[in-house]
């Protein structure tokens, strides 16, 4: 017999109390989805959160610990000492002077609008430097390497104690160092000056030597870190960082021989009433510079002093342009100092000999097919009847010039005689290293410019003629080129046609010890070895000096035998006249190589040639016959 289930209370009171018979509800199992849903939003939240996590921790975990560390502790930079700058002989040019400057941990003076305004306004006040000025360098402060950064640079003393009774939280004053310049105006072209970086409130080099070789000369900054509680108090406090100085830079200047030649340049200025010249001397056996001077120049120390900011406007307002550098930027017409360059490729591709002569009754006639009774007239200097290569150099004939370069049409067809012509004068410019960088290690450099008869018809929509081959081969026309090209080609005359790279960096010394040498024996290119006699080049301008019609007469009474070229570059429409002289010395074993040029003299190369002279008797005595002095 089967037994009946017994009936349980809770089965059947949610009827009876229910007043009905019948269940309102039905339960049913939930289904499979609903479990799957909740397990998907409780996975995508574990995601976000463990994304978020490793984000904080690990791929920004540094700067986080960086800003919480800014929190509660305060880190000041301390300055590197900038390396300093010397000539061959260790004279000091460019060193580090003490001075103070106005820190600012960004992240106590930001938490207070109105209160950094108030605060950066006395500051303003008290050094006269703009508020706008002030709130750039705080905008534009990179707070993930470090919230303390300069404000202010290079502050005199007054006002630093000045600074020091605001008791502004956030700024203080530390000692901090600014570039100081010796003779400034004598070495500033070269040297260059210093400021604060446009990206970065940091001191970099920002023209020159100190430009160029800004990575060496930096160093780096120490840190020292103050380590406080969430009170602000300080706990601890220690060197994390030590500051690097930067590396001294030994150049090749002779600073004394630097000083003359400046000071020389000045004097000739007073006497031929102009206003810019330049200077460059040049060992031939290595490209060493050992000086170099464009004027006018400045004063380089206005831009790292404080309160100039008027002086540095006048400079750049300045028509004269004191802030350029001549030597090196400048592109200049080379008038009759382009011939020894003629006469090597003349003769090298056979347009004229040694011993061939040219006659020079002070003109060269071009026929006219349409007015025959009416030549074409390129005139010399002065009638110089018969001349060869070396007298042709000597006394600086420009028709003999004009039939290398364009030949001369005008003599009879069987004497015709055919010139260079432009293309392979372009050749040999090229060759010789005109219309190119030197390599010089200075920031930018002129390449000056080598016309050609495409450019001329694009430009002027006028033909190449003869007449302009004429002007190119006596260095007039279009040609231009710096007058570091051209010293550098007349030091590799000197050095029997070896072209080397002219420079400045002569050792380079770190903190450590570790010295980099640059000794500067590369050859760029070498035309000793090309089947041209370069003894008939080096001798006519030895006979430029040495022999009564020579245009450097006026070196013949130097202490030691000298080799020179002049030149007058004819300017503004005729009207006036650069005046040039490159040459060497000794003429035997050659020392030096030096240029001369004085800008809109009124009597062309004599102005140039004086110069050149007290130069080169200067250089005879205090270094060639000086046994404690040596290059």
């Amino acid at each position: 017999m089967k037994r009946s289930r017994d009936l349980q209370f809770d089965e059947f009171a949610p009827d009876v109390f229910s007043g009905s018979g019948e269940l309102d509800y039905i339960e049913t199992p939930l289904s499979g989805r609903s479990f799957l849903l909740v397990a998907a939003v409780a996975a995508l939240v574990l995601l976000i959160l463990l994304t978020r996590i490793i984000t904080l921790n690990v791929v920004k975990g540094d700067f986080y610990t960086a800003r919480a560390l800014a929190n509660v502790n305060r880190e000041k930079a301390i300055p590197a000492n900038r390396g300093i700058i010397t000539d061959r002989y260790g004279t000091v040019l460019a060193k580090n002077a003490e001075t103070f400057s106005l820190f600012v941990n960004t992240n106590d003076l930001l938490r207070d609008r109105q209160r950094m305004e108030s605060a950066l306004a006395q500051v303003s006040q008290l050094t006269q430097v703009p508020l706008a000025d002030l709130l750039l360098e705080i905008e534009k402060a990179d707070m993930e390497a470090t919230p303390e950064i300069p404000l202010v640079r290079n502050i005199e003393a007054d006002v630093a104690i000045s600074l020091k009774t605001l008791t502004i939280p956030g700024l203080h004053v530390e000692n901090d160092f600014r570039r100081e310049y010796i003779n400034a105006p004598v070495f500033a072209p070269v040297l260059g000056y210093t400021g604060l970086s446009d990206t970065e409130n940091a001191v970099i080099g920002k023209s020159g030597l100190e430009r160029f070789y800004d990575d060496q000369l930096r160093g780096r900054d120490g840190v020292y870190t103050y380590v406080r509680n969430a009170l602000g108090q300080t706990l601890d406090e220690r060197l994390t960082v030590e500051p690097i100085s930067g590396a001294t830079l030994e150049t090749s200047l002779d600073a004394e021989l630097q000083e003359y030649f400046y000071a020389r340049l000045q004097q000739q200025l007073q006497t031929a009433n102009s206003s810019a010249a330049v200077g460059i001397a040049i060992e031939p056996a290595t490209g060493e510079i050992l000086a170099l001077a464009s004027l006018p120049s400045y004063d380089n120390n206005v831009f790292v002093t404080p309160g100039k900011n008027a002086e540095r406007a006048a400079l750049f307002a300045d028509p004269n342009k004191p802030l350029f550098n001549r030597a090196i930027l400048g592109a200049y017409s080379p008038g009759s100092t382009i011939k020894p360059l003629v006469a090597l490729a003349g003769l090298r591709e056979g347009v004229m000999d040694p011993v061939f002569g040219v006659y020079s009754p002070g003109y060269l006639d071009i026929p006219n097919p349409y007015f025959p009774d009416k030549p074409t007239r390129f005139l010399d200097w002065k009638a110089h009847g018969w001349v060869n290569v070396r007298k042709a150099l000597a006394v600086s004939s420009n028709v003999y010039f004009y039939v290398i370069g364009g030949g001369d049409s005008a003599q009879s067809e069987e004497r015709a005689r055919q010139g260079l012509g432009i293309t392979r004068l372009r050749e040999y410019w090229q060759q010789f290293g005109f219309g190119s960088a030197t390599g010089v290690d200075f920031v930018d450099e002129s390449l000056g410019f080598l016309p050609a008869p495409e450019e001329k018809e694009e430009r002027t929509g006028q033909p190449w003629r003869i007449g302009d081959t004429y002007n190119v081969s006596i260095g007039q026309g279009d040609l231009l080129v710096s007058p570091l090209q051209l010293v550098r080609f007349t030091a590799s005359i000197a050095d029997d046609g070896q072209s080397r790279r002219p420079h400045f960096a002569r050792k380079i010394t770190d903190p450590d010890g570790t010295t980099t040498v640059n000794r500067g024996q590369e050859v760029l290119f070498d035309y000793s070895s090309w089947e041209l006699p370069l003894e008939e080049v080096q001798t006519g301008m030895v006979q430029a000096v040495t022999e009564e019609y020579g245009t450097a007469r006026m070196l013949n009474t130097l202490a030691m035998t000298a080799a020179g070229k002049t030149g007058s570059a004819q300017i503004n429409n005729n009207t006036a006249e650069n005046a040039f002289f490159v040459g060497y010395a000794p003429a035997e074993d050659p020392q030096i190589a030096i240029l001369v040029l004085i800008e809109t003299a009124k009597s062309g190369s004599l102005n140039a040639v004086p110069v050149a002279y007290d130069v080169l008797q200067w250089f005879y005595e205090n270094r060639l016959q000086n046994e404690n002095s040596k290059l």
